[in-house]
C-alpha cells in the first residue's frame, strides 16, 4: 500500500515501472548518459580556457594590433 502523500500519478507511473523493467533501465542509461555529456562539456570548456590562457601569454598583443586581429587602443 502507498502512502497517502503520493498522488495516483506517480502512483501509477511507479506501477508501470515495476510491470516493464526494461523502462526503468533505459531511463537510467539516459540520465547516466546526460550526466557523462554534462562532464565532458565541462572538462572541454575548462581546456579550452587554459589553453586560452596559455596562448594569450605567447603571442604580443602588439602584433595582433598590427595585423588588425586586436582593436587598437
Amino acid at each position: 500500500m502507498s502512502p497517502p502523500y503520493i498522488g495516483p500519478a506517480i502512483t501509477s507511473v511507479v506501477d508501470g515501472l515495476k510491470s516493464q523493467p526494461m523502462t526503468l533501465a533505459l531511463v537510467v542509461i539516459n540520465l547516466a548518459l546526460l550526466g557523462i555529456i554534462w562532464f565532458e562539456t565541462n572538462q572541454i570548456f575548462s581546456m579550452q580556457s587554459e589553453i586560452n590562457a596559455l596562448l594569450s601569454k605567447c603571442v604580443d598583443p602588439e602584433i595582433l594590433r598590427a595585423l588588425g586581429l586586436l582593436p587598437k587602443l
